[in-house]
């Protein structure tokens, strides 16, 4: 009898799955293997722990959220700046357990990471708007603490508004900041 070789790709990808079905608390290899329709073996050869193997399913979601972010932006149906937080919240309410995990799990124990770098990318362009890094960052600091709220609702089955109504309230949240931040020297 032929044996099945699984590999580590396939492997992050039925964890992936398994992640985005019951949370990154429901992963552990039991689980997994049998996802997989194998023993724990494969996995602990694949992988040298179970952290090794959640870093390895953490960067496949950040690369989920990114193609969000980048379909959004291609649809060219908003600015480039709030098409990332449209997209935020479309991601919110589409993959909630990825959600969850990456923007509202406990981070105070972390260094700067990959996260960090999101979001001084979303800052940066505020540029289209000609307004100073500084400004931006402030600027972006209120959208995202907004939009993060609105995000949080959809991923925890708060709230489901449609995406027009997100769409003005988002355009005024934005426009209000901007009209105080103008005032500002």
């Amino acid at each position: 009898m032929a044996k099945k070789i699984i590999t580590r790709e396939q492997l992050v990808q039925a964890a992936c799955e398994l992640v985005a079905e019951v949370g990154m608390d429901g992963l552990n290899m039991r689980d997994l293997a049998m996802r997989c329709n194998c023993s724990t073996q494969p996995i602990y050869l694949s992988f040298a722990n179970a952290d090794e193997l959640k870093r390895e399913v953490f960067r496949k979601i950040i690369d989920v959220y990114t193609q969000y972010i980048t379909d959004e932006i291609a649809s060219n149906k908003y600015p480039e700046y709030k098409s990332s937080g449209m997209a935020y919240i479309r991601f919110a309410k589409e993959q909630p357990h990825y959600f969850k995990y990456l923007f509202m799990r406990d981070r105070s124990h972390e260094t700067s990471n990959e996260m960090d770098a999101v979001f001084e990318r979303e800052a940066e362009r505020m540029a289209e708007y000609g307004i100073s890094h500084d400004k931006a960052i402030a600027i972006h600091t209120h959208m995202w603490v907004y939009v993060h709220g609105i995000a949080t609702m959809f991923a925890t089955g708060f709230l489901d508004w449609d995406w027009d109504t997100v769409s003005n309230m988002l355009n005024e949240e934005f426009f209000g900041i901007m009209s105080r931040f103008a005032d500002k020297k």
